[in-house]
């Protein structure tokens, strides 16, 4: 079972193609057989092989050898070889360095990151967000996981997470949470989404499952654990802060008393890893 649909990845290969490839169909014959090979051209954490290989199969290519999601590549591995038509090895070209550069680039960062955060706090959780690339969610969060990152909600049907315009319409972090409570299921647990100690210790205060520290400095993060625990709040809940965490600041809130860190970069501003495909 693929955790992607294969009629948008078909599609999306459509979507590059057009109606054909004029250029390899201009100069290749279609008896014309060829290897070829990806080679990663800088360390990455590889993710999207099972798309790569999809896509290789769905063009009738033949793999010689792979590396697998999660695995760790050097650069100059060939982390990817295959054989077949010619004229699919170049249509298919630009699809499948596409998926796993994207991919492994989100699978890198995070394990950098996840890294960089346990070697001072190996209980913190590296989350991701919903800032993903539309079609792609379920691959990005996917390629989060492989780099040892928590996916965080996959859609908005896994939890509820209150969020700062939901609390505007309802008038109140109290209302919005003993809404919640009343008209979700006792299985969802309830986050919710503050700026501010005091609403902090309101939603913890009237069963908020988890509390989202937005857009906090890493003082007022810890000025905001210190009150939970004064009123001996801290231990009933998840402290989870977010809102402008980038690689340049994270580690600034790694000495906090928070079991989260999330952070929309991880999926929506990460660095592609270079990769190349040459024909043997």
């Amino acid at each position: 079972m693929t955790i992607f649909s294969d009629d948008r990845i078909i599609e999306n290969i459509y979507d590059d193609i057009g109606f054909e490839d004029i250029t390899t169909n201009s100069l290749v014959d279609d008896d014309k057989w060829a290897q070829a090979t990806v080679i990663c051209k800088e360390d990455a954490v590889i993710a999207g092989m099972d798309v790569a290989c999809f896509i290789l199969e769905y063009f009738n290519l033949s793999i010689v050898s792979q590396y697998f999601d999660g695995d760790k590549a050097k650069k100059g591995d060939v982390i990817l070889e295959y054989e077949g038509s010619a004229k699919d090895i170049l249509i298919s070209e630009r699809s499948i360095l596409n998926y796993l550069m994207h991919l492994s680039g989100i699978a890198t960062t995070v394990n950098k990151t996840v890294k960089r955060v346990h070697k001072v706090n190996p209980h913190i959780r590296v989350a991701a967000t919903r800032k993903t690339t539309p079609g792609l969610q379920k691959l990005e969060k996917h390629a989060v996981e492989i780099g040892g990152g928590d996916a965080h909600r996959f859609r908005l049907d896994d939890c509820i997470l209150i969020k700062d315009n939901h609390i505007q319409v309802v008038g109140s972090v109290i209302g919005a949470i003993e809404k919640a409570k009343e008209n979700t299921s006792f299985t969802k647990k309830i986050e919710i989404e503050v700026e501010s100690t005091d609403d902090a210790l309101k939603a913890a205060m009237f069963g908020a499952d988890i509390v989202m520290l937005d857009n906090m400095t890493p003082d007022e993060v810890q000025k905001t654990t210190n009150e939970l625990k004064k009123r001996y709040l801290r231990d009933n809940i998840l402290i989870e802060v977010s809102g402008g965490i980038t690689p340049d600041n994270i580690m600034d809130y790694v000495d906090c008393d928070i079991d989260v860190i999330s952070s929309g970069f991880l999926t929506n501003s990460t660095k592609s890893v270079d990769m190349g495909l040459d024909i043997l």
